[in-house]
């Protein structure tokens, strides 16, 4: 992972939300998944794990739920202004949450060292090379 000064500035599109990163995420994941795939409008989301004591919100943030297949709750906090999603969040799990760090002020964090869902992958996207790679949901 890239050296970064923390902590680091984030925000929304409209900038009624924003945030601290106080320290590096745990991870940096690249999901592949079509729910990832709808919600980023490409071929994959960025989600960097971080413990929810390492990043301090401001601003109101609204939730949207859905659970997937496995049964497994997918949690997601938004702006309710400008709809940009901030994070997403297991309700049964406090051990980290998924923030999106492509609203961060300095993007050098996102450096995925892993791919998940791989085999829902768009054809045309090359994995690069030196990453690990999970067909699906891996064990967090």
């Amino acid at each position: 992972m890239a050296e970064a000064n923390y902590p680091i500035s984030g925000s929304c599109q409209c900038g009624g939300v924003t945030y601290q990163l106080l320290e590096a995420p745990l991870a940096v994941l690249a999901c592949h998944c079509k729910e990832c795939q709808k919600l980023s409008t490409s071929a994959f989301s960025i989600t960097a794990l971080v413990k929810p004591e390492s990043v301090v919100f401001s601003g109101e943030l609204k939730e949207w739920q859905r659970w997937a297949e496995s049964g497994n709750k997918n949690f997601a906090k938004f702006c309710p202004e400008c709809g940009n999603r901030i994070y997403h969040f297991d309700p049964d799990r406090n051990d980290f949450i998924k923030l999106k760090p492509a609203n961060l002020d300095d993007t050098s964090i996102i450096q995925p060292s892993l791919h998940i869902w791989v085999s829902e992958k768009q054809d045309w996207f090359q994995l690069p090379e030196g990453v690990e790679v999970c067909m699906g949901q891996p064990e967090l």
